[in-house]
């Protein structure tokens, strides 16, 4: 059913999809999906979501609209390939950053002597290395025995988010702004890039077979 809607296209070829779109100014709306900004003593069960739909909200919206057998072939396409993208950003870290400096936007570093961010580091900078998506590289990370993999699939979007929240507090710990990363800084988080890869990539086929 997966591959029907998505015309034959693979999982990884759509994963760039949500992204893909923001070029579109009629998709602006969907701009506040990408991310969940909630203090970092706080659960996101703990504090009033968005009005304007944030990471989580973005998530459960899609899977109303899949499930609707009332949606359009259309719809269900268009959120098809949106969840897709919002699972991987789900376990991108800085995606579930603070409030207070942009999931890490404001803290400036230097990557290999060049200008970024926290944010950036850890959404394109690290990934980078290995010219795929988060997606992608989930989709193409070595196989696991099937223990490891129930047990990495245990949880909702509610645990996973909580999950990387703590992730990303201890990333908000492992710089100091204006610091000049590169080889220490990728060795030492290289590990942990692919496990959040392989962990979106594993969960969002738990939420995909929820669906279908």
């Amino acid at each position: 059913m997966v591959l029907e809607l998505l015309d034959g296209q693979s999982i990884a070829a759509v994963a760039n999809f949500g992204d893909d779109i923001k070029a579109d100014k009629k998709y602006a709306k969907y701009s506040p999906w990408h991310y969940v900004n909630f203090p970092a003593d706080k659960k996101y069960t703990e504090v009033t979501p968005s009005p304007e739909g944030d990471l989580i909200q973005g998530i459960q919206e899609c899977e109303r609209i899949i499930k609707d057998e009332n949606s359009s072939r259309e719809d269900k396409v268009f959120y098809l390939k949106m969840l897709i993208h919002l699972v991987g950003d789900l376990h991108q870290p800085m995606h579930v950053g603070r409030l207070e400096d942009k999931g890490g936007n404001d803290i400036e570093l230097k990557w290999f002597g060049k200008n970024t961010n926290l944010h950036r580091l850890w959404d394109t900078n690290l990934i980078d290395d290995y010219q795929m998506s988060y997606t992608e590289l989930a989709v193409d990370y070595p196989k696991i025995t099937k223990e490891d993999k129930k047990q990495i699939q245990v949880g909702t979007i509610y645990d996973w988010v909580e999950e990387s929240q703590d992730l990303a507090n201890e990333l908000y710990g492992s710089v100091t702004a204006g610091e000049k990363l590169g080889y220490a800084y990728r060795f030492k988080y290289m590990d942990t890039v692919r496990d959040q890869l392989q962990k979106g990539g594993l969960r969002l086929a738990k939420v995909l077979n929820g669906l279908f």
